[in-house]
């Protein structure tokens, strides 16, 4: 008997290192769209996902680039949806982090493979003359996971003074589980980050080559997006889609006209809340397990603080979290190998 399950697609800062190589896990199924997007990229005049996939040693400066990060990550997403073992798993909802959103329309059918890797292609490219502003990244819960009160506060009150004192632009840009993403200009960012005090030796932690997505800032990207990708790209999903409002775009009753409108517009300048996305798609849809695409796992924490927030299935705490990945996961990390081998078709099933 199938399990029900929600699949959710990663962000930007999930291909890093370790992840050099992630492609060479592709089924042959995959191969298509891979080479479909190699084509391309070389018409482009940009290196191929493999071959940045298949570089001898990561380079932050290449791989991080939006032109490239976006792609790569893209392709690993749809290799890795394509991987899942459909007899046992039935998929009843997608949802996706911020430039997942791009890959969560194509998994879920609201996009074919050529346009959803020319949306990909198109966003990350906007960047490729210059990033517009940038990112930060400042946790609002404990050490147990447990929303602080104290943290979200001090978080307002410093971008407040810094906006009252003229210091800068800055705005909330992703709320991602325990974390929240700030979006700013130079100024900005650097006058929070020498306001807030250190929390881990970490925070607050810039994210290296990311603009400021999700903001206001990004108005003009927004323009030009709408230029680029005509409204019949975009289709109904086959699968329901979870907005990063928390809307659900159900494949009888979405209007590609409004898809594509929220994709190009509100998605690029208001902040994009993954956590409603999490929190809809557990208590809509209440799968019996999460399924996180690669590459990488790094959504995994923020997953994990979102479950912990609401004492889903009794996670009150970043320690629950831990036992019960240990014991019987219920979030599945293609990024990581014990848990991909409980998801894909070629592994042997896991009871």
């Amino acid at each position: 008997m199938s399990e029900t399950a929600v699949v959710i697609c990663p962000g930007r800062g999930s291909y890093g290192k370790e992840e050099l190589g992630y492609l060479k896990r592709a089924t042959p199924e995959a191969r298509a769209p891979i080479d479909r997007i190699d084509d391309e990229r070389r018409r482009l005049g940009r290196p191929t996902v493999t071959e940045l996939d298949g570089a001898e040693k990561y380079s932050p400066r290449i791989h991080t680039a939006g032109e490239n990060a976006s792609a790569l990550i893209y392709a690993c997403s749809r290799a890795d949806f394509l991987a899942i073992d459909r007899e046992r798993f039935e998929i009843v909802a997608v949802t996706g982090n911020s430039m997942g959103w791009y890959a969560a329309l194509a998994v879920a059918g609201a996009l074919d493979d050529d346009s959803g890797f020319k949306l990909v292609e198109t966003m990350g490219a906007m960047m490729a003359g210059g990033v517009i502003g940038g990112q930060i990244i400042y946790p609002v819960v404990d050490g147990e996971w447990r929303p602080s009160e104290e943290n979200e506060e001090r978080l307002r009150a410093a971008m407040e003074a810094v906006v009252r004192r003229g210091e800068g632009e800055l705005h909330l840009s992703i709320d991602f589980g325990g974390y929240r993403v700030i979006g700013g200009d130079e100024r900005g960012l650097r006058a929070l980050a020498e306001a807030l005090p250190r929390v881990e030796d970490r925070y607050p932690m810039r994210l290296v080559n990311h603009a400021a997505f999700h903001t206001p800032m990004m108005r003009e990207v927004s323009e030009r997006a709408f230029a680029a990708m005509p409204e019949e790209l975009f289709g109904p999903p086959r699968i329901p889609l979870i907005d990063g409002c928390g809307a659900i775009r159900q494949p009888y009753s979405t209007d590609p006209a409004a898809l594509r409108d929220y994709t190009l517009g509100r998605q690029v300048v208001a902040p994009y809340s993954f956590s409603t996305a999490v929190e809809v798609a557990l208590r809509e849809f209440a799968p019996s397990r999460l399924i996180l695409l690669g590459p990488g796992a790094a959504s995994g924490g923020a997953i994990g603080q979102i479950l912990v927030k609401h004492r889903w299935m009794g996670i009150d705490s970043k320690s629950a979290f831990v036992e019960r990945q240990r014991e019987d996961p219920y979030l599945l990390a293609m990024g990581r190998e014990a848990q991909r081998s409980a998801v894909c078709a070629d592994a042997p099933a896991k009871r």
